[in-house]
């Protein structure tokens, strides 16, 4: 795994680095999600290809599943 580093700004803002973001097609405007995965923080630019390879991803799974799993996040 190649090593980036960024710069987190005085109001908290981070300077991703300009080879990530061409390479993951991030622009000016660009939503990214923040995971947490264990002890680590993963950035994840939601960009169209990013949306398009999604799909499929949920073939196969009841409504009613999705809707049920709805309720429980709505509850916390």
């Amino acid at each position: 795994m190649k090593s980036e580093v960024g710069t987190i700004t005085t109001k908290g803002q981070l300077v991703i680095p300009a080879k990530l973001r061409r390479k993951y097609e991030i622009q000016v405007g660009t939503k990214i999600a923040f995971l947490e995965e264990g002890n680590r923080l993963v950035l994840q630019p939601l960009t169209p290809g990013f949306i398009r390879s999604l799909r499929g991803s949920l073939k196969g799974r009841s409504l009613d599943v999705l809707y049920e799993e709805r309720k429980r996040d709505r509850e916390l």
